[in-house]
């Protein structure tokens, strides 16, 4: 598995650094760290530019001891250019399969700068991508080597790839699984006006028999994979992409995986919608698998894992 870790070269990329290398991955997975340098302000000062990317290539390499000391093979490298656009071109010219993307919160502008980055990598890389959310201080992985892991599908061959992603990699023992589905509630528009309230009652509890089919196979996937899942279905309250955020939230989830489209295209769980506004406005990691067009899933990200955690 080819992972490529976007970075801003600032004191706090250890933390996603930190928390790829607190998991387990497919034998002979390696890494690249990336971090991509605007030339722009150094526009009438090319001597300031290459220190700065001097002073940028020794704080990646400084993160990248995690990953080497837990025996991953890892290269670094400096990019001149707008973040939002070389990421994704790195991905491709790289043949990632995963690009992580960290997220610090703090102030305004830090949140400007990441929905702007994160949403264009989310949207133009060929691979999936996960927005990380380290844990608190004090509460990493390496002393509690668990993971909660919630996921949402909605039926299509694009949760059913999700899922198959997550049942196809290795994750920390005891680690537990939850997979979610939403109902799409049948709402009579003006054109449907000839439709009788038993109609409606029928299409609403199909939709609601789907909805728990479709969380239930997810589930019995994962178990025959050996992990620990249940199943769940909500009833719509709010928005799709607010549910899975309240229902992350409350069971304390530390990573939220769909996948990249749905059912309905643009209309429901596109690039956009739902799987955009959770993954940047959840309060843990989360990660949209996407699975490059013409590449299966290798046998090599199957069990067993390099490391036992």
């Amino acid at each position: 598995m080819r992972v490529l870790i976007a970075l801003d070269a600032t004191p706090q990329c250890t933390e996603i650094v930190r928390e790829a290398a607190s998991r387990p991955w497919p034998v002979g997975s390696r890494f690249l760290l990336l971090h991509v340098l605007d030339p722009f302000a150094y526009s009438r000062m090319p001597i300031s530019l290459e220190r700065a990317k001097e002073a940028s290539l020794t704080q990646i390499e400084s993160a990248a001891d995690g990953l080497r000391k837990a025996g991953w093979k890892t290269k670094t490298d400096v990019v001149l250019g707008r973040a939002r656009q070389v990421i994704p071109k790195s991905a491709v010219a790289w043949k990632a399969d995963l690009v992580l993307v960290g997220s610090h919160g703090g102030g305004a502008l830090l949140r400007v700068l990441l929905g702007s980055t994160a949403r264009s990598v989310l949207r133009h890389a060929p691979c999936s991508v996960e927005i990380v959310r380290p844990l608190p201080e004090g509460g990493g992985r390496n002393r509690l080597p668990k993971m909660k892991i919630l996921i949402a599908t909605d039926g299509s061959e694009f949760s059913a790839a999700a899922i198959r992603s997550v049942a196809s990699r290795p994750w920390p023992r005891g680690s537990m699984f939850k997979v979610i589905s939403i109902p799409e509630p049948f709402m009579p528009l003006d054109e449907f006006r000839h439709l009788e309230l038993k109609e409606v009652e029928k299409l609403n509890a199909a939709a609601l028999k789907d909805a728990k089919r479709y969380a239930e196979t997810g589930a019995e996937i994962l178990a025959k994979a050996g992990l620990e899942a249940g199943a769940g279905t909500l009833l719509p309250r709010d928005s799709d992409s607010r549910e899975i955020a309240k229902v992350a939230e409350r069971w304390r989830a530390n990573l939220v995986i769909l996948g990249s489209h749905g059912r309905r295209g643009f209309d429901r769980w596109t690039i956009g919608s739902v799987s955009e506004h959770v993954a940047l406005h959840a309060h843990c990691s989360v990660e949209i698998v996407r699975r490059p067009s013409g590449r299966p899933l290798k046998d090599s990200w199957r069990r067993p894992w390099r490391r036992e955690l």
